[in-house]
């Protein structure tokens, strides 16, 4: 895991729905505590734990559904500062470093976003990736064009 002094180690979901490879399809969610702010499931690292099972936790914890399939792993370590309005809320960190995942929904999985006591998100929506960059918050454009990009590019999505 990459450590770098005052950020906070994460990961984040790229989430395909179960109809992929047919149809490829983004989760993405309105989080209930920034309006308008639609982003992918996302979440700290504890202390003793691998991406891999941060990954698995989060998904549990933020849309109710882990039963998930790893397709691919971006090889780099994403990292950003918090803007100004969101600084305060994650004292001490300055920002993040992420690492993502390319994971699909298995077929049958149910989303529940009420599945954990204070729902990180209040709605979701599947959306092609021509939608995706006009729906997600400007704050996770970039990191989330440079992800998406290197899986386009190795022919995962």
């Amino acid at each position: 895991m990459q450590k770098r002094e005052g950020y906070r180690p994460n990961v984040a979901a790229v989430i395909l729905s179960s109809k992929y490879p047919e149809i490829c399809e983004f989760f993405i969610a309105h989080r209930s505590d920034i309006k308008n702010a639609w982003q992918f499931p996302q979440g700290g690292i504890d202390k003793g734990e691998t991406p891999q099972e941060a990954l698995l936790r989060e998904l549990q914890e933020e849309i109710g559904c882990n039963d998930v399939e790893i397709i691919a792993e971006f090889p780099e370590w994403i990292t950003y500062d918090f803007p100004n309005v969101i600084s305060e809320k994650m004292y001490p960190f300055k920002g993040q470093t992420q690492k993502y995942f390319l994971v699909r929904l298995k077929e049958g999985s149910e989303i529940d976003l009420q599945a954990f006591h204070i729902p990180e998100f209040e709605e979701y929506d599947f959306v092609s990736l021509e939608e995706l960059f006009n729906r997600v918050t400007y704050l996770k454009r970039k990191p989330y064009r440079q992800v998406i990009d290197y899986f386009v590019k190795e022919g995962f999505v």
